[in-house]
């Protein structure tokens, strides 16, 4: 769909730059896409599993890494090309 919209060019630029994105439409609809996941992910952090506490720590591995459970999404640019570097 194409709509005509009023857009601050800062910070469009900016998340162009965030993101890596080429173009504008693709910066929007990585803005949009990123609303909706956090959207979904509030809901089911607010709404829960539909586990009591005790269920769910029994629902779980103790011996599982978590880390490596974290299949679900990509890592996207943004979250790896801008990361400033840490010296230790």
């Amino acid at each position: 769909m194409k709509i005509t919209i009023n857009m601050d060019d800062d910070l469009l630029e900016s998340v162009m730059m965030i993101t890596g994105a080429t173009t504008k439409t693709e910066a929007i609809h990585l803005a949009l896409k990123d609303i909706v996941r956090r959207a979904k992910l509030l809901n089911v952090l607010k709404e829960g599993l539909g586990l009591s506490p005790e269920e769910l720590r029994n629902a779980f591995d103790p011996a599982s890494d978590p880390m490596k459970l974290r299949v679900g999404e990509g890592i996207t640019p943004y979250q790896v090309t801008n990361r400033p570097d840490h010296e230790s």
